[in-house]
């Protein structure tokens, strides 16, 4: 077997990102550095204490934790209970984490770990708001050398957005750390509502999770029959996106997804369109834009690794 990859998750939990996060852990194909957390679908320390908590139900503890970013980087946060609850992960009966966040910021750790990657490249990924990734692009441009891909859960392109009619969540929360991550120059993979919205997990797909009887499976199969019900009643579809697992899973086999390469870009100036991702003919920044999923096997492969934690 190829050495895994070595990864960093940027998170804000939220029930998807936690099935990202743990299918990440039960793949052996990713190596999880570190985790980072920014203030997204609930606001900070919620996310961290989230993810703290993940790592301890999964008992993966030795994953470092960092606290990152409270606000986006020029707008007020905007934070998403109405869909998980107001913790976030809401819909299981989560550990109290016996081990905190690692001293220090994400922002920094980001960079730390970029630049002492020199010989082997990291990827980093980011399935909330882009506001660390963003910063530490900011403060240290020379790691744009360093990172192999920025693989992102977010945008919005054929697609209706969910947060405005043109906006996506991630991207509308801060659009102006999404340009400074589109305009960088690093390869990047795009996960947006347009496949995301193609991998429903319906019903039974959750009593398949949650037959598999694990503590974490129960958790998870909790997490996402909660998380259901905001979709079902807002587009009357019959399962829950899984968002963020969709990220996670192409950095584990690519040929779950078809993509196109194209130039992308974000609205980070107009109010009436702010954090709108559109293909540009024009844009010199091109991104690997996933489009369409095999949903079968996307849910064979998320089912099969959560089920063995």
């Amino acid at each position: 077997m190829e050495r895994p990859r070595p990864i960093i998750i940027d998170t804000d939990p939220g029930q998807d990102d936690a099935l990202a996060i743990l299918l990440a852990l039960a793949s052996p194909e990713l190596d999880v550095v570190a985790i980072t957390t920014v203030a997204g679908n609930v606001p900070q320390p919620q996310v961290t204490d989230n993810t703290c908590a993940l790592l301890e139900l999964v008992g993966r503890t030795d994953v470092p934790v960092y606290r990152g970013c409270e606000r986006p980087l020029l707008r007020p946060l905007v934070t998403a209970e109405y869909v998980h609850g107001p913790t976030g992960i809401d819909g299981a009966e989560m550990p109290i984490p016996e081990v905190a966040a690692e001293p220090g910021h994400a922002v920094d750790l980001i960079i730390e770990a970029c630049l002492d990657s020199a010989d082997h490249g990291i990827t980093l990924c980011p399935i909330g708001p882009l506001t660390n990734i963003g910063m530490a692009i900011a403060k240290e441009p020379a790691i744009t050398g360093f990172i192999d891909e920025i693989v992102w859960m977010g945008g919005a392109f054929d697609e209706a957005g969910n947060t405005t009619p043109l906006a996506e969540f991630n991207s509308f929360v801060d659009p102006h750390a999404a340009h400074i991550v589109f305009t960088s120059g690093v390869p990047l993979t795009i996960a947006p509502l347009d496949v995301t919205h193609r991998a429903l997990m319906t019903p039974d797909i959750v009593d398949r999770l949650a037959d598999r009887g694990t503590p974490v499976a129960s958790a998870a199969a909790g997490m996402v029959r909660f998380y259901e019900q905001h979709d079902k009643d807002k587009y009357g579809i019959p399962g829950a996106p899984m968002h963020d697992p969709c990220a996670i899973a192409w950095l584990i086999d690519p040929s779950l997804f078809r993509g196109v390469r194209a130039g992308v870009v974000v609205d980070h100036v107009s109010e009436a369109a702010m954090g709108n991702t559109e293909f540009s003919d024009v844009s010199p920044h091109e991104a690997n834009v996933l489009v369409d999923v095999d949903a079968d096997r996307f849910f064979d492969l998320l089912v099969d690794r959560i089920g063995t934690l």
